[in-house]
């Protein structure tokens, strides 16, 4: 009977360890998955990202929230709507998040849950940025990033393919930004906790080449911590408070 007891308990350990990895395969498929194939897309890019180029890029932490600010006229291009709102201003912060939570004047748990747990709508918000935009965000966490043309090109194109657009290919506008000279429009793709705002910052630094995996990195300070142990890979100096130029 002794014998019996332990025979079963090893049958029993070894359905639960077989139950258990074929959990983990799911999990990582589903990680995975959501990765690449959530909306907005990522872009290939073949080439590793090696902070040489000569377009200044910015990834500025909110501490929940991160998003990039690039020059305004990399993006006018490919969205020319986006120069009849903002006109001249020298940088345009994008982000990307969740329709109610990111628009709400009040931060409820209500709308925090129902944004993690149930595909909802997204918008992109964006905001006009003066040329020092350290200055412009003093209380925020900055890296800075210099890219090269292809790279420059990639995160723009994974930036426009955030938008919705209508029949007519036209972003759409919704209400007014949260802050500054400021702008919300209707995203692409749906929010939710493998599909977060942070998330999406991930998949704009995978656009340009970074070995980032995207669905890890669910917090702003993920995000953050990622670029800073890039930055002393290779290298770079973080700086703090001034505006560094890229070479030329």
């Amino acid at each position: 009977m002794f014998q019996e007891t332990i025979t079963n308990t090893d049958k029993l350990t070894g359905a639960f360890i077989q139950q258990y990895r074929k959990a983990s395969i799911s999990l990582a498929t589903l990680l995975f998955l959501s990765a690449c194939s959530d909306k907005p897309n990522v872009i290939q890019h073949a080439d590793d990202y090696r902070s040489v180029g000569g377009h200044q890029v910015y990834v500025v932490s909110h501490e929940w929230h991160t998003g990039f600010v690039i020059p305004s006229t990399e993006i006018y291009d490919a969205i020319p709507a986006l120069q009849e709102r903002f006109g001249l201003s020298s940088n345009i912060e994008f982000g990307w998040g969740d329709k109610k939570f990111y628009q709400a004047e009040e931060i409820t748990a209500g709308l925090a849950i129902r944004a993690l747990f149930w595909p909802t709508e997204t918008v992109v918000h964006a905001v006009a940025v003066p040329e020092n935009v350290r200055g412009y965000f003093g209380n925020s966490e900055i890296e800075q990033l210099c890219l090269n043309d292809k790279e420059i090109d990639s995160l723009v194109a994974f930036i426009s393919n955030s938008f919705s657009t209508s029949s007519s290919a036209e972003v759409e506008p919704l209400s007014e930004g949260i802050y500054g000279n400021s702008q919300f429009y209707k995203g692409a793709g749906s929010y939710h906790m493998l599909n977060t705002c942070n998330e999406w910052t991930a998949k704009g630094l995978k656009s340009i080449g970074m070995d980032i995996f995207p669905a890890t990195k669910f917090t702003a300070e993920s995000v953050m911590n990622y670029l800073r142990d890039k930055q002393i890979t290779q290298n770079i100096p973080s700086e703090t408070g001034t505006d560094s130029k890229c070479p030329p």
